[in-house]
Order: C-alpha cells, then structure tokens, then sequence
C-alpha cells in the first residue's frame, strides 16, 4: 500500500470515533437543554399548585422550589432528591431535610457558590411563597461532617474547579430574614 493510501485510510479510520464522539456531546447537550425546559414547566405549575410534577414520565425526581440569588442573577431549581441523577438537572434537597440542606455540583449548577458572600440576600419560592435568607457563613467541612441545625445550608464539593472527587464539601450558611 502508497504512503498516500495508508494516511487517507489512517485519517477515515480517525474521522468514525470522532464523529461519533461529536454526536455524542451533542446529544447530551440536546438533551441537557431540553431537561431545563421540561423541569422549569414542571416547577411552574409546582409553584401555583403544590402538586408533585414529574419533568418526564421516567424521572426519579420533581422540582419542589426556587432558589435565587439576585446580586449574582442566579435562578436555579432545587429537586426533591440529591441523587446524582438528579444534580445532573439542578440542585437538589437532600433526603431527609427538607428545604434546609441543598446540594448541587461544583462545576455546574452550583459553581455560583463560589462567588456568593456574606451577606448576600437569596430568596427560596415554593408554592407556600418565597422565603428570604441572608448567607452568614462559608466553611470547608468533611463530606461526613454533621450539618449545623437550623436555617439553609447550600453545599457543593470543594475545592471548586477539582477534576477529582473530593472529601471535603464547601457550605454556605444562610438564615431565614
């Protein structure tokens, strides 16, 4: 076989995984954007009503709040579960907590937790209304750590923009106003 012959059949032999890894990436884009649309008319009518509404009919969780922080102009569902699943679309309650433990990935819904500080005023909506919390406090805590009672507790894993998995978890404190 030509030189000639062995790079065009090197580059087709190139060209199939790329393409396929291409229309892969798109595909989960696809269906990342299409998932924030489902969940935010879910958590509209959620929000009217208080009835539990699926995104899709497969979906292991349902979005159950707001939560907005407007010196960031940062908008984000809060999902009745923390599941990995679940983080992949929005922030999530963890189980057992209510509305006072939150948890989201650090590289994407939650990355704005970086840039959050004292002070900041966020806003938490669920169908009963919204309720305004004023953050008070960060710290960097094992991921086995006990909460601290009372208020809201935003999480995510640090430290922020890791490559790998990590034990350490960074919470923001925040009180109801």
């Amino acid at each position: 076989m030509r030189r000639p012959a062995r790079a065009a059949m090197v580059g087709i032999l190139l060209l199939v995984p790329g393409g396929f890894l291409l229309a892969r990436a798109a595909w989960v884009q696809a269906k990342g954007a299409a998932g924030e649309i489902l969940i935010g008319r879910a958590l509209d009518a959620t929000l009217q009503d208080g009835v539990a509404r699926p995104p899709w009919p497969w979906a292991d969780m349902h979005p159950v709040a707001r939560l907005e922080v407007p010196r960031l102009g940062i908008t984000r569902p809060i999902l009745s579960n923390a599941s990995g699943s679940a983080m992949a679309f929005g922030l999530g309650q963890v189980s057992g907590t209510g509305l006072s433990i939150v948890a989201g990935h650090r590289d994407s819904w939650a990355a704005f937790l970086a840039d959050v500080k004292i002070g900041d005023e966020l806003t938490v909506t669920t169908h009963e209304g919204p309720v305004r919390y004023r953050v008070v406090g960060t710290e960097v805590v094992r991921f086995d750590a006990a909460p601290r009672g009372g208020g809201l507790a935003l999480v995510t894993c640090w430290p922020f923009h890791g490559l790998l998995h990590s034990p350490w978890r960074y919470v923001v404190h925040c009180e109801a106003e």
